[in-house]
């Protein structure tokens, strides 16, 4: 059986080279006689494994020591409440809402306090950024929340909002490590890790060491506090130890290609070729506003919904996965993340031509 390009928006593609690795050292991790899947974290093999982790991800990242690495569980949804239960000491944030996850990101801050929507983009089914130059950030906000690349709809944050001295906060979870970013810029930045990362079942939290305070929100469980883990250097309790070894080796593997400035150019070289494929299509058109595209998240329709279903159907016999668009907008989405390779988009598009002749 030969492997399908995996157009899913996550859990999502991982580099081949990784998982043979991975596979290689599944019965014995370098000598151990045993997998990292049956390995103690308490072990000094497993030690080196998830400090090996951080020091790459610092690296790559050029992350400034006064902020903290986290490797935690419950994914990015469960940072919607663990961000508030942190942060909202005013029990004021302000919310940009551009986005399915960013939306239920404010709804459950809502329950913390007061949450205002300064932002949105709902009025046209999310398929652009606001413009966030000059917003009404509140004089009395914990910090700004943003969804940075927003998977289901495909649009990114080109910009960075103006938050006018307020906290940054940003979840990243579908634009991790797909280009430079500066640290600096963010109070918080975090991101499951299951769409360009690893698989599922880790969230990457990087948070500025002034964040991190014995004052939480009244009624704070333990495990949801940032300074427990942090403390405790992401093992307060089993950590997500095998996601956490497949996170290292992409970090490696992307060490590898050349770090972020090489991922950057090879996404943008990958999204060109199928943007413009769509810009040019007699059958097909992205849905996104051209200046807020995602390098990672390409939405696209043709305009009636049986012939989108056929294209799904088709493609997938082709060898080509997951190119169905979320359950609520419909259409088609490729997810193009770090190891889908340039081929991989190429032969989609030469598909697309082939079924637009077809069906146009």
């Amino acid at each position: 059986m030969s492997r399908v390009y995996n157009f899913s928006a996550g859990p999502a593609v991982l580099p081949e080279e990784v998982l043979k690795e991975a596979a290689e050292e599944m019965l014995d991790y370098r000598g151990t006689g045993m997998s990292v899947m049956e390995m103690s974290h308490r072990s000094k093999a497993y030690e080196a494994i998830i400090q090996e982790a951080e020091a790459d991800l610092r690296e790559l990242m050029n992350i400034p020591d006064n902020y903290k690495v986290l490797f935690l569980q419950g994914g990015a949804s469960q940072q919607f409440a663990m961000i508030p239960m942190n942060l909202m000491k005013n029990k004021v944030a302000d919310y940009i809402v551009t986005g399915q996850w960013a939306k239920k990101a404010y709804q459950e801050a809502c329950i913390y306090g007061k949450a205002n929507k300064i932002a949105s983009s709902e009025d046209q089914t999310f398929s652009y950024i606001p413009d966030c130059s000059d917003l009404p950030i509140s004089e009395d906000a914990d910090y700004v929340y943003i969804c940075e690349n927003n998977t289901i709809y495909g649009t990114k944050f080109k910009t960075l909002p103006n938050t006018k001295g307020k906290t940054l906060v940003a979840d990243v979870s579908s634009c991790f490590l797909s280009e430079p970013v500066d640290v600096t810029k963010y109070g918080v930045i975090y991101g499951g890790v299951q769409k360009n990362i690893g698989p599922a079942g880790v969230v990457i939290v990087i948070i500025r060491e002034d964040l991190i305070t014995e004052d939480v929100l009244p009624g704070t469980p333990t495990m949801l506090k940032y300074k427990i883990h942090a403390d405790n250097g992401s093992m307060y309790n089993t950590p997500p130890a095998y996601g956490i070894y497949i996170c290292g080796k992409v970090f490696k593997w992307i060490k590898k290609q050349g770090g972020l400035e090489a991922m950057k150019a090879h996404n943008e070289k990958k999204a060109a070729i199928l943007y413009d494929f769509l810009d040019s299509s007699r059958l097909f058109k992205g849905t996104v506003r051209r200046e807020d595209r995602s390098l990672m998240n390409v939405p696209f329709v043709t305009g009636n919904e049986e012939l989108d279903a056929k294209f799904v159907k088709e493609a997938k016999a082709a060898g080509f996965e997951n190119l169905k668009g979320h359950r609520t907008v419909g259409g088609m989405r490729a997810s193009i993340y770090n190891a889908m390779p340039i081929e991989g988009v190429e032969k989609l598009v030469e598909f697309m031509k082939k079924f637009e002749e077809e069906n146009a």
